[in-house]
């Protein structure tokens, strides 16, 4: 990447706090906040369910929530059992589906740098078979929504 002309000057502009990346890495400041993310993309609603699968503290996955709720990543959803009290489940926002690629991306990148080669899961067009990948590319770009998106066990994997 290279500057335009008038931002070649490095030490004469500075965007401080204003930098979104920055913004997100404080959205997303743990890892059971990025955890939480990534089971709601993978059908996870209920708390109780956040807390097995990430493995995380109640009190950690409650502060997660409470921070995604804030920032309007997840909303809170009534539901209630037969004979029991009315609880929350949690769902991706609009917001929140908009960080699929951000998932995907640290998920692809981990997968080349971090796995040898043998990731747990591939992500696949539902109707196609094709691999999803994240690319950087100018617009107009197709888009493939999360819905269309299956995660499949890859048989490559071996538990290390």
């Amino acid at each position: 990447m290279k500057f335009e002309e008038r931002l070649s000057d490095r030490d004469a502009w500075s965007i401080g706090d204003g930098c979104s990346a920055g913004r997100v890495l404080d959205l997303l400041s743990t890892k059971t906040v990025f955890l939480v993310v990534r089971e709601c993309f993978y059908g996870t609603t209920r708390f109780d369910d956040f807390v097995t699968r990430i493995g995380a503290s109640a009190p950690a996955v409650s502060r997660a929530l409470k921070q995604l709720k804030a920032a309007g990543v997840v909303a809170p959803v009534v539901y209630r059992e037969p004979g029991s009290r009315a609880r929350d489940e949690y769902r991706l926002t609009e917001a929140g589906e908009d960080l699929l690629p951000v998932f995907l991306s640290l998920m692809q990148w981990g997968d080349k740098h971090l796995q040898d080669g043998r990731p747990p899961l591939s992500f696949v067009e539902a109707g196609t078979g094709r691999s999803i990948q994240v690319r950087v590319v100018a617009e107009p770009a197709p888009e493939t929504a999360c819905d269309d998106i299956e995660i499949r066990l890859n048989p490559a994997w071996r538990r290390g």
